[in-house]
């Protein structure tokens, strides 16, 4: 499965939005008309990129990653969480206005969540402030979505001053799916590992019926990717390569926040393939690293190289 063939001294560089978390652990999440009450109240650093490559470094792998954030306090605790998690912040774009990208999120007993967003200087990236030298020291760019235009032109315009060699990973989530695939055709057509969960893929494909490995398997072939993957939660995990396909099983966990399991997971698979573990492999250490995360808030529980090793 090795489709990794230079020698570059960064493993990957994820390109996403920053975000404070705030999380709001709640009895269960109010509706339309409805009321429930806050239990307790953590913050902590997120966004979806960032949330794989702090995993990622936490395994020990070389990491950094572009992204902009405000000269405010959730900017700094995000800089500061970047750089204890041992991710070089090199590639940090910091506005000397605006404010730095916040989420409020409410987690209820279950583990289920509401999120709302606040984007900030997130959606104001261009592409003069990145510097293709510094990218182009990458083993891997990792791709997750932003909620304006700016910044996904800047994620299309970079993909010009890639090195072909350089493998893109993308997870579009569903700000980018529910947009015009026509938006989004320049990165699907250099995708190389494409991430997305059930309801995402269904949603791109427009296809609600079908088994899922079948239409999995269609879409694969229609489009020019080294590797697929669908994450469909507590039913585990279905990946395809160009050497077959395999569905593998979750772990058994306390469920206490579902925030971040999928980002979680792109951290495990992608570990596994910078260590040339086959498919099944990476999709069972993605399955445990998300299965840790999960039982507790943020990345306040996310497992070690070591435990990785214990359970191959």
């Amino acid at each position: 499965m090795n489709i990794l063939d230079n020698n570059l001294n960064v493993d990957v560089i994820g390109f996403g939005a920053l975000n404070l978390d705030k999380l709001y652990s709640v009895e269960n999440i109010a509706g339309i008309d409805d009321e429930s009450y806050i239990q307790s109240k953590i913050d902590t650093p997120g966004g979806s990129a960032a949330n794989t490559i702090v995993g990622l470094s936490k395994l020990n792998k070389k990491t950094s990653f572009i992204g902009k954030i405000a000269e405010d306090d959730p900017g700094d605790i995000i800089e500061l969480n970047l750089s204890k998690n041992k991710v070089y912040t090199n590639n940090l774009i910091y506005d000397e206005e605006g404010k730095t990208g916040e989420v409020l999120g409410f987690v209820d007993n279950k583990g289920n969540r509401a999120l709302y967003v606040d984007s900030g200087v997130n959606d104001n990236i261009s592409i003069d402030e990145i510097n293709p030298r510094n990218i182009n020291t990458c083993k891997i760019i990792h791709y997750t979505s932003f909620i304006g235009d700016k910044s996904l032109k800047a994620q299309i315009q970079l993909l010009d001053k890639l090195d072909d060699n350089i493998i893109l990973s993308f997870d579009p989530g569903m700000l980018y799916v529910k947009r015009d695939f026509n938006d989004l055709y320049p990165i699907f057509k250099r995708t190389n590992i494409l991430f997305l969960n059930e309801k995402e893929f269904r949603l791109l494909i427009k296809d609600h019926n079908n088994p899922i490995d079948k239409s999995a398997v269609e879409f694969f072939n229609n489009h020019n990717m080294d590797i697929l993957v669908i994450k469909q939660g507590s039913y585990g995990v279905f990946a395809l390569n160009k050497d077959g396909h395999c569905h593998v099983d979750v772990f058994d966990c306390d469920v206490r926040d579902t925030t971040g399991a999928g980002d979680s997971f792109n951290s495990g698979f992608l570990y596994g393939l910078l260590n040339d573990y086959d498919l099944r492999c990476c999709c069972r250490i993605g399955n445990f690293v998300a299965s840790k995360t999960i039982e507790g808030y943020g990345m306040e529980n996310f497992p070690s190289e070591k435990d990785i090793k214990e359970i191959l």
